[in-house]
């Protein structure tokens, strides 16, 4: 067997902007993100960190790690998702995030499941 299907999770993600905690007079713009990872592997994994790298129009980084997500390290036997809403702020309208979660195999082999570029965008923003 593959050893990458062994150990495969699918990110997938939905953004809002949250225009009741943004104030774009102080360039404080507010998102809400939706995402589904879903174990598309054939072993259970547990998550159990993430790192962020956000970047706003003017090509401002912001970078977060931590453990788990939303105070939790969820574990996914084959074909489970885990669901969770976070949000982040930047200066700009508009922008983007891409990131990895570093999971761990019931196995014990660690590996990173990476997560695509996303846009952050103010709605009417962006055509």
């Amino acid at each position: 067997m593959e050893p990458a299907k062994r150990y495969q999770i699918t990110v997938k993600t939905r953004t809002t902007f949250v225009p009741e905690q943004s104030d774009e007079g102080e360039n404080r713009f507010v998102f809400a993100y939706t995402i589904t990872i879903t174990n598309t592997g054939n072993v259970p994994a547990k998550l159990l960190s993430r790192h962020w790298v956000i970047t706003d129009a003017d090509n401002q980084v912001q970078e977060v790690r931590g453990m788990g997500v939303v105070g939790e390290q969820p574990f996914l036997q084959p074909e489970e998702s885990f669901e969770y809403t976070s949000g982040a702020a930047i200066a700009t309208p508009v922008g983007t995030m891409r990131g990895a979660y570093q999971m761990v195999a019931e196995d014990g082999t660690t590996f990173d499941a990476p997560v695509p570029e996303f846009m952050l965008s103010m709605p009417r923003v962006l055509h």
